[in-house]
């Protein structure tokens, strides 16, 4: 077994065990960018420009931590792998941790704003060292390139599935909890349970799974990480998946704020819009497979992307649209969210084989420990740049646990970084993805290189 894992189809357990970690990251990555902001603004009196620095902050101190998470799980050595540890500790840790985000020991105020802040970095660091063990894997689970896209697809099904179990229930969760700090209180323990059940469902799922070898590593954090930023095909990946997670992380959070200030149905409005959202990308996800398979995982990625900012600037017509009309939008999106979410995370395996296969070096921690550095910092950045939309357009927060009434001017700054501003990150993103020239072909000609050819390999890259 070579280190970049074994060729052929993986067992059907084996894709199913690895997908059930996507509770984890699905509920993680969901519903503190759906009702953080608003808890902070609507329930905790905070200000909706400090709301956004509470949110985006800590989310930003994973830019560090990410990348010494993979040093250090590419390093580990026991007999559950090198990555399985992570996924219960890691898990467990988080699901602790997430419960206490919404504890409000301080009530509203100034002191439960810094709490959450603080509650927040601590369960983002929990989170870093199960995500980042968690991406690496694919990697090492196989070496065949079309079998990674079915890892994937297994995947974003389950994620698809986890965000709209924890988006839509979790917000019901706090109406039926009471609403105000009762209700998020119940809430995070329905979400720390969801977290429990992903990652014990991944760690047991996976036991059985190939790993691949240990192979030799560069010496120091700095030098594998200037070793990933001469890859071009990771570079150009990663920079559009960032600003991606930016679009849809402004959706997220403008869910709740959408359906209040726009749709006027704060009651059923979150959960229908989630809905939309998911529902699609659990119906369409073979057809985005055919197509991949089709025309390519880059140019699928790119039509993916395309179709979702289409619909997001077209639903700036909103409040002159039936609702129906909306909701199809919203699904339109979703179609587009399904396809960029699986091709994205489907070409990183790709790179990370191919950093592999050049340099004869098993990095795959450090890969995905700047990409989840990346997408956890643009999941934050969305709900930050939101919160700053909300202060700019004049927004008033209110610490009764209901929305205060908005003037015409704070309802346009709703409107639009739920629609516009989505639109343009993730349509423009598609852009970055020009250096990208990694497909099955250049992967399979690929050949391991010894040591001493390393720098043949750098200045390849760097061209």
């Amino acid at each position: 077994m070579d280190a970049t894992g074994p060729t052929g189809r993986l067992p059907r357990r084996v894709h199913a065990g690895y997908a059930l970690g996507s509770l984890v990251t699905g509920a993680f990555g969901t519903v503190p960018g759906l009702l953080l902001l608003p808890y902070l603004t609507d329930t905790l009196g905070v200000a909706a420009g400090v709301a956004a620095l509470l949110v985006l902050l800590p989310k930003a101190w994973d830019v560090l931590v990410n990348p010494v998470a993979g040093r250090i799980s590419d390093r580990t050595r026991s007999r559950w792998g090198a990555r399985r540890p992570y996924l219960l500790l890691g898990g467990l840790a988080l699901a602790v941790l997430f419960a206490g985000i919404f504890a409000a020991p301080f009530g509203a105020g100034p002191a439960a704003g810094a709490y959450v802040a603080v509650a927040f970095l601590a369960t983002a660091t929990a989170f870093a060292f199960f995500q980042v063990p968690y991406v690496a894997m694919p990697a090492e689970l196989t070496g065949d390139y079309a079998e990674r896209t079915r890892l994937m697809s297994w995947r974003i099904a389950v994620l698809a599935l986890a965000i709209l179990v924890s988006g839509a229930v979790a917000p019901a969760v706090v109406t039926a909890g009471g609403e105000g700090v009762a209700g998020h209180r119940w809430m995070g323990l329905f979400v720390a349970a969801l977290i429990v059940a992903g990652a014990v469902g991944a760690f047991l799922g996976t036991r059985a799974a190939p790993t691949g070898t240990v192979g030799e590593s560069e010496p120091s954090l700095r030098a594998q990480l200037a070793v990933a930023g001469r890859n071009r095909p990771f570079r150009a990946l990663l920079a559009c998946f960032v600003v991606q997670s930016a679009g849809v992380a402004t959706v997220l959070a403008g869910v709740s704020y959408f359906a209040d200030q726009v749709l006027r149905d704060p009651e059923t409005g979150p959960t229908l819009l989630f809905a939309c959202f998911v529902g699609p990308a659990l119906l369409v996800m073979p057809l985005w497979t055919r197509v991949g398979a089709r025309v390519g995982k880059l140019a699928a990625l790119v039509a993916a992307s395309l179709i979702f900012a289409a619909g997001a600037l077209a639903l700036v017509a909103a409040p002159v649209l039936p609702a129906v009309g909306v909701y199809l939008l919203v699904a339109l999106i979703g179609v587009g969210y399904a396809g960029q979410q699986v091709f994205a995370l489907a070409m990183l395996p790709d790179c990370i084989a191919y950093d592999t296969a050049r340099t004869g070096r098993r990095q795959a921690g450090v890969f995905t420990g700047l990409w989840t550095a990346g997408e956890t910092f643009g999941l934050a950045l969305g709900p930050g740049l939101y919160g700053l939309v909300l202060q700019v357009s004049g927004y008033v927060s209110s610490s009764t646990g209901v929305a205060a009434t908005q003037s015409a001017p704070a309802r346009l700054g709703v409107l639009l970084g739920f629609t516009v501003l989505p639109g343009l990150l993730v349509g423009a993103a598609v852009l970055l993805l020009r250096p990208y020239d990694l497909t099955a072909s250049r992967l399979a000609a690929a050949t391991p290189t010894r040591p001493a050819d390393h720098g043949v390999v750098v200045g390849e890259e760097s061209r």
